[in-house]
């Protein structure tokens, strides 16, 4: 099946940045490793590195919000499907429009508070505390996972609207069934 020009952007979109999120966690495992053995050679004249807190708190934010639109554009999220298996096809399709619509209101939500955030920090000048890195360094990385979640969170509401309106099945998802 092929994809639509939509379909590959979004996707294309969302798995590069889940890509970079996870190429952020690796590093921020490495930077942990050679912190830690750093401290254990203390005696021999290395140490840990300087703001690793700061670095890690950094590096785990973005891969965060890098992983929100990939685990939304597969269905990735936890479903309890205790009711939804006994209701019929065209209540299981409304029923993912209001869910998907309400995933688009949380993602526009949390990027607004991660932009208000951003230009916070900005304004203010904040920074950390050992390498005096800018905060809104951080805020920024995050919202470029916020805003491509809002952007799979609105296609996803699309394809749903679609599916519901055509009566086509919900396209089914690889999150875990409780």
């Amino acid at each position: 099946m092929s994809l639509n020009p939509v379909e590959r952007l979004v996707s294309g979109l969302a798995r590069y940045v889940a890509i970079a999120g996870g190429l952020a966690l690796v590093a921020t495992v490495i930077l942990i490793v050679l912190s830690v053995i750093g401290r254990a050679l203390i005696p021999l004249g290395l140490g840990a590195i300087t703001g690793d807190y700061e670095l890690v708190e950094a590096g785990v934010g973005f891969a965060v919000f890098a992983f929100l639109p990939w685990a939304h554009l597969t269905r990735g999220h936890a479903v309890v499907s205790i009711f939804t298996d006994m209701a019929g096809p065209r209540f299981n399709a409304w029923l993912m429009v209001v869910c998907d619509a309400l995933m688009l209101a949380v993602a526009v939500f949390i990027t607004w508070r991660q932009a208000l955030g951003a230009m916070d920090k900005f304004a203010y000048g904040e920074t950390t505390l050992l390498l005096r890195m800018p905060l809104w360094w951080s805020y920024t990385a995050g919202l470029i996972g916020a805003v491509t979640f809002v952007l799979v969170a609105a296609y996803l509401l699309a394809v749903s609207l679609t599916d519901a309106a055509t009566g086509r099945q919900p396209q089914a998802g690889q999150g875990a069934v409780h």
